[in-house]
């Protein structure tokens, strides 16, 4: 028996064929033959070998092949062999020997069927079904991809920022907060916030408020300076006013706030800064909730007036983090 590499040296040494003949050989495979320059072959018969799976590829390289025989090797009925299948029923240039008797050896299911009734196309089918599946699965996770990204990036942000708000809170617990408060509020009422409530809560009441500009850690992402805030301080106090509501930033503050109320019931102080009507707060629906079960501070006009109400500070004080530590936290000043 000779290798196919050993065939085809005898090959490219001898003069050219125009018949060869293989009988019970135990060959594998007809590889051998795409180099074997073989031109002139007519006839080429192979019976009785270990053939399973013919590469059709290998007839294209043999152009003057008129007759072959592959009588009494094992075929497989397989997806393997579509290209054969098809070959031998409709190719008009070469005979293939007693073609419509060939038998399957493999698999078990086609033992002993005719081979060239194997339904070849249904593989052709069954490959465009995939690609097409395939194909259309890669436009479906691109325009899937495509949307997240534009729609729905920062709502997945957020989310995984409360998930790690989550985690950072269970492993924070039972350690002590940093600040007494943490102030949520919008950069059009900072100017109100420096000039009239920092003065009133940390000058005055003796708190320790946490503020975005002057306590948030530099280079930091901005929903972990917020998680770090929220759950390094004893409070969460949202400064709220239209622009507040407007502010994506400001309503991702209050819901991660509203979210640590599932822990702890009082963390969470709402300061209105002006009337705001039901229909205003309508997208904000935990914000409704919480107005229905807590109370609130109003603090209306206060921008505009530049004052501040004792009764509104004293509110403010009873919802405080030190309330039952100061006695004298009724600091007021005229309307």
């Amino acid at each position: 028996m000779r290798s196919g590499d050993q065939m085809q040296r005898s090959f490219s040494q001898s003069q050219p064929y125009k018949l060869w003949t293989c009988h019970k050989n135990h060959l594998t495979s007809l590889d051998f033959l795409l180099e074997a320059n073989l031109t002139q072959l007519q006839k080429l018969i192979l019976r009785s070998n270990d053939l399973s799976v013919i590469n059709v590829e290998v007839f294209e390289a043999l152009p003057s092949l008129q007759y072959l025989d592959l009588w009494g090797n094992p075929f497989a009925c397989n997806c393997s062999n579509a290209d054969f299948i098809h070959w031998a029923i409709f190719n008009r240039q070469v005979y293939v020997n007693r073609a419509f008797q060939y038998k399957c050896a493999s698999p078990a299911s086609h033992l002993g069927a005719l081979l060239l009734e194997f339904n070849f196309r249904w593989c052709w089918e069954s490959a465009g079904f995939v690609c097409f599946v395939s194909s259309s699965a890669l436009v479906l996770l691109t325009l899937l991809g495509s949307f997240i990204h534009h729609f729905l990036r920062v709502s997945l942000l957020y989310s995984f920022y409360l998930l790690r708000a989550f985690l950072y809170h269970r492993q924070r617990q039972g350690c002590a907060e940093i600040y007494d408060a943490f102030v949520s509020y919008n950069v059009h009422d900072e100017e109100w916030v420096y000039r009239e409530l920092v003065p009133e809560l940390e000058e005055r009441q003796g708190w320790r408020l946490c503020l975005h500009h002057r306590d948030f850690q530099p280079g930091k992402a901005i929903m972990e300076n917020i998680t770090d805030a929220i759950y390094s301080s004893r409070k969460t106090l949202c400064v709220i006013s239209q622009q507040y509501l407007h502010s994506e930033w400001c309503s991702r503050e209050i819901q991660m706030a509203s979210f640590r109320l599932l822990d702890e019931k009082d963390v969470l102080v709402l300061l209105f800064l002006e009337e705001l009507s039901s229909n205003q707060l309508s997208p904000f629906f935990r914000m409704r909730k919480l107005l229905r079960r807590r109370t609130y501070v109003s603090w209306s006009g206060a921008r505009a007036t530049g004052a501040c109400s004792g009764r509104r500070s004293a509110e403010l004080c009873s919802l405080g983090p030190r309330c039952q530590q100061r006695a004298s936290c009724l600091q007021t000043c005229d309307l």
